[in-house]
């Protein structure tokens, strides 16, 4: 082996070994944005030599990049739908679930909105557009400003099957790109209203409604006597291998279960 032939070894061989040290996640703004990157700061202290990619840009982008194998794991609000697992299927890839933590959709309102609750019924009327003024509901008079996530999310799909009734959103309803926005959006208007996930509740200028008497909290998901429960997924292609196997083994452990609660999801156990 000559000279030059020997370095283009050694630099192929270190590229290889930099991108078995890379994990790239992709999908899921309520995971992505804030479980995610705190999970991976306590990885990487322990695992200096991993680098990540993470990009949260709603739970249909995480399942077309498991298919597509630009992912090693995609995050997820949603389980994959019948369509997405007919794809999969079609190009050798079979979804691998894993359960990471549960969350709740919290119904979120302007802090200086009077109104302190809401029952199911009235929240399917106010986000399908059937209720467009929130004296409707026992509050002050004013048009009712709705604020949801985009299609790409999974929390979109959710809420429209577990408040919603498989109905269309209402036709003012605008549409935002994570939990972050939807919560800018509502605290600077009075008359706003959305829906966020629980690690979103401390932020300034909003509040959360009980709904049919049942407040969003750790008690109310993990019983699911609050309506508007769900888990939240990792998926791989197959089982997990490697280094996506360890990252999703620490999320698993008392640790990264102990960042779950920290953040403001609820843990597995």
């Amino acid at each position: 082996m000559n000279k030059l032939t020997l370095i283009l070894a050694l630099a192929a061989s270190v590229t290889l070994t930099a991108a078995a040290q890379k994990l790239v996640i992709k999908g899921s703004d309520t995971l992505g944005a804030k479980l995610v990157p705190m999970l991976k700061e306590a990885y990487s202290a322990e695992n200096p030599a991993v680098s990540f990619e993470i990009a949260a840009e709603g739970s249909s982008t995480g399942i077309s990049a498991i298919v597509d194998g630009t992912a090693n794991i995609g995050m997820s609000s949603r389980r994959v739908k019948p369509t997405e697992v007919s794809a999969a299927q079609s190009k050798g890839v079979t979804f691998k679930p894993i359960i990471v933590a549960f969350d709740g959709m919290a119904v979120v309102v302007n802090e200086n909105n009077p109104i302190a609750g809401l029952t199911a019924r009235q929240v399917e009327q106010i986000f399908t557009g059937d209720v467009i003024d929130w004296s409707a509901v026992g509050g002050r008079q004013g048009k009712i400003s709705i604020y949801t996530r985009n299609t790409s999310s999974g929390t979109y799909s959710d809420w429209k099957e577990l408040a919603m009734k498989r109905r269309d959103y209402a036709r003012s309803a605008q549409k935002m790109a994570g939990n972050e926005q939807i919560v800018s959006e509502v605290a600077r208007n009075p008359n706003g209203i959305g829906y966020v996930g629980l690690a979103y509740l401390n932020a300034k200028g909003i509040k959360s409604m009980s709904i049919d008497g049942q407040a969003p909290t750790e008690e109310g998901v993990r019983s699911k006597k609050y309506p508007y429960a769900r888990p939240t997924f990792f998926y791989t292609n197959g089982e997990p291998t490697g280094e996506a196997a360890r990252f999703i083994a620490f999320a698993l452990s008392a640790e990264g279960q102990e960042i779950v609660r920290k953040v403001g999801f609820v843990p597995l156990k």
